[in-house]
């Protein structure tokens, strides 16, 4: 994957400790689901979210007293940066930028007047505070929806455009854009034609998503499509599921695109036939466990388990290692030349002590 090649060019902007944008590496986000105001709770989850890969994670503070978290975050073990969700009341974003959160979200058109939209955007100047806008079908202005009929994808990226126009008229521009939606064609169209309308960051979504399976895959496939035309800079799976769960598909995500410094491991297998041999997909769910349990599942190393030699060194050269099965034993092979053959007992700790030395 070019990624980097083809990637929109952005403005690289700080988000507490790490950068986004410009040729930072795409950020994956996720979102707690606690109580914010159970200080103890919503701290837990992030510090589980926290080692399992999360870069950036967004809690909603709809209180001047859910605000209050912040600070006892910081205190206790949080080092990824922290988005303060805002609806309704622009206090509470003044408050969250005095705690020291490091990003607002806000819609504009539900913060109320302008001049509470500036209040914002000089708190957050003043402290280097990005301001993520979030667009979606339930937030577009009355007229635009009239405009339109619907809240299509032209009209989605109306209301950002109007949004980013309002926080450019108080000079404020450290800004990252999120149009999401939950049919996933509307997503895909409207985030091109954001892309071809501002220069700003784009976090990319499907919102509403669904549960754990259902939900992975219209991210993939929304997602995916962006960041396969270099469009996006940060990244969340919304899923009806632990949040954790979000950490790991969109890993999954970034691993299948083969997006250049941020790829994991890529096990490529064969979907078997006829002449298969061996217990090839008992053999890829034992292999994954493996990986799983050596913590090598982020090492950037492409892995073969291919069913016969038909399907081995040749369609699968482009691999770090692999094998191709036969009967009771299998070839072993790196970059489509045979280093050697294993017995069936042997293959998952030959793979995982190759891979270790990688």
């Amino acid at each position: 994957m070019i990624y980097n090649e083809i990637r929109r060019k952005t403005k690289k902007l700080k988000i507490g400790n790490i950068y986004i944008g410009g040729d930072s590496p795409i950020a994956i986000q996720s979102m707690t689901n606690t109580d914010t105001c159970d200080k103890e709770a919503t701290l837990a989850q992030i510090l589980e979210l926290q080692g399992a890969g999360c870069d950036i994670v967004r809690i909603t503070v709809p209180t001047l007293k859910a605000a209050q978290t912040i600070p006892y975050l910081k205190e206790n073990g949080v080092s990824i940066p922290i988005v303060a969700d805002i609806h309704f009341d622009y206090r509470i974003a003044l408050r969250c930028a005095e705690l020291g959160v490091d990003k607002i979200r806000i819609n504009p058109g539900n913060i109320g007047s302008e001049d509470k939209v500036k209040a914002v955007a000089d708190a957050c100047r003043e402290r280097n505070i990005p301001i993520r806008v979030g667009i979606n079908s339930g937030s577009l202005q009355k007229d635009i929806l009239e405009k339109y009929g619907a809240p299509t994808p032209e009209a989605l990226c109306e209301s950002a455009m109007r949004h980013i126009e309002l926080l450019e008229k108080y000079d404020f521009t450290d800004i990252v854009i999120s149009i999401k939606a939950s049919n996933v064609q509307d997503m895909i169209r409207a985030n091109k034609l954001l892309a071809e309308s501002c220069p700003y960051n784009i976090h990319l979504g499907v919102t509403e998503a669904g549960s754990e399976n259902i939900g992975t895959l219209k991210s993939a496939i929304g997602i995916g499509a962006l960041i396969s035309e270099g469009i996006g800079d940060t990244v969340r799976v919304s899923l009806t599921a632990a949040p954790v769960l979000e950490i790991a598909a969109a890993k999954n995500i970034l691993s299948a695109l083969e997006v250049k410094g941020q790829s994991g491991m890529s096990i490529v297998s064969c979907p078997t036939c006829g002449r298969t041999k061996i217990d090839l997909i008992d053999l890829v769910h034992r292999f994954e466990a493996a990986a799983e349990r050596e913590r090598l599942l982020d090492k950037p190393v492409k892995v073969a388990i291919m069913g016969c030699a038909v399907n081995g060194p040749g369609e699968a050269r482009e691999a770090d290692i692999g094998i191709a099965g036969g009967v009771g034993e299998a070839l072993l092979f790196s970059h489509g030349e045979v280093i050697g053959k294993v017995g069936e007992d042997e293959i998952i700790d030959v793979l995982i002590d190759k891979i270790k030395k990688i």
